[in-house]
């Protein structure tokens, strides 16, 4: 058996992230830094050319849940890999007492992957933390051919906002209270839970200086109408987060944001834009969305609405998976997540 390789340091871990495939911003040891700032605790599973970044939160009855966003990274492929990755997986989260293990892999659904995970002893789980669905720009082309796969409306709201006089502007630390403000108030009117202003400073002051993030500021005479954060890695980049004012809004400035965040990204190399999440139903079947009149109301729909438009593809990943390590805490946990809905 082959000698393991020492374990990845913190740098070493998000550069092996940003080259890997199927790399992802949450999969850092930046994104663990972050989130262990609000409650988690972190631990990262590295071997030669495999491995994850573990969030571990605790449960009230004393064990935790072990949690691998967007993770783990190895070949799915490689009975091998997989094996070290299991007993080096099972291992951590021992370590924290760990209830159960939730995955979330960037694999795209299909059902031999989830085979796979059925034979590694992983179950569906009942509760997802990230979009199943989402759409991806295709950055590859030119400019021209991006606008050109747009629909025709897209194409002239974001001309519109330049004729009317919106800009866009790369947000400063300055501009954090602003954004904040704009965020709680986007919460509020559309009925979404929002983040703490704390979290996004620490964010901000994580992820823009390396140059992994920023926020584009959509203004008119001045005026802040709206605002998102593009986050990049590799050859991905992600719209993570987003606010607008219900002033103005026929100047379209989220068109004109989006366009600026393709353009961000491509000038950072990134080949792939996500737009992070749609309904799922669109995800399981797209040709039965493919007419606007079958579309619903309310949640995701509104948002979907919108970011069709930009001319992306449809992609389904393969979701969340959990691996109990305790019957009796995995237990609990599916009771826990039964009261809530029930509360809820």
């Amino acid at each position: 058996m082959p000698e393991r390789t020492p374990p990845l340091s913190d740098t070493d871990w998000d550069e092996f992230v940003a080259r890997h495939p199927r790399g992802h911003v949450l999969q850092t040891a930046l994104w663990a830094r972050l989130k262990g700032d609000f409650g988690w605790k972190s631990g990262l599973v590295t071997q030669d050319g495999f491995g994850s970044s573990l969030l571990f939160r605790r449960l009230p009855w004393g064990q935790t849940l072990a949690y691998a966003p967007k993770g783990p990274l190895v070949n799915w492929d490689n009975p091998a890999e997989l094996r070290a990755l299991m007993s080096a997986l099972r291992a951590e989260c021992a370590r924290h007492h760990a209830a159960l293990l939730k995955i979330e892999p960037e694999v795209v659904a299909a059902p031999a992957f989830a085979e796979t995970l059925q034979e590694l002893g992983f179950r569906a789980s009942p509760q997802r933390v990230q979009p199943m669905s989402t759409i991806h720009i295709d950055l590859t082309p030119d400019e021209a051919v991006i606008l050109e796969r747009m629909k025709p409306k897209w194409r002239y709201n974001i001309r519109l906002a330049e004729r009317k006089g919106v800009t866009v502007r790369r947000g400063e630390e300055a501009d954090l209270p602003a954004i904040q403000a704009l965020l709680r108030r986007t919460g509020a009117r559309d009925g979404f839970a929002v983040h703490s202003d704390a979290y996004y400073a620490r964010a901000t002051e994580l992820f823009v200086p390396p140059g992994i993030a920023t926020w584009l500021l959509a203004e008119y005479e001045g005026r802040l109408l709206a605002a998102i954060a593009v986050l990049a890695l590799g050859r991905m980049a992600w719209y993570m987060w987003g606010a607008s004012d219900d002033a103005d809004r026929n100047l379209m400035p989220n068109h004109a944001l989006q366009w600026a965040a393709i353009r961000w990204a491509r000038d950072r190399g990134c080949s792939v834009y996500d737009l992070w999440g749609i309904p799922d139903e669109v995800g399981e079947d797209p040709e039965a969305y493919a007419n606007p009149e079958s579309w619903g109301s309310g949640g995701l729909w509104g948002v979907y609405r919108f970011k069709q438009g930009f001319g992306g593809q449809v992609v389904r990943y393969s979701g969340a998976w959990d691996l109990p390590l305790s019957a009796p805490g995995y237990a609990l946990y599916r009771t826990a997540l039964r009261v809530r809905s029930v509360d809820d």
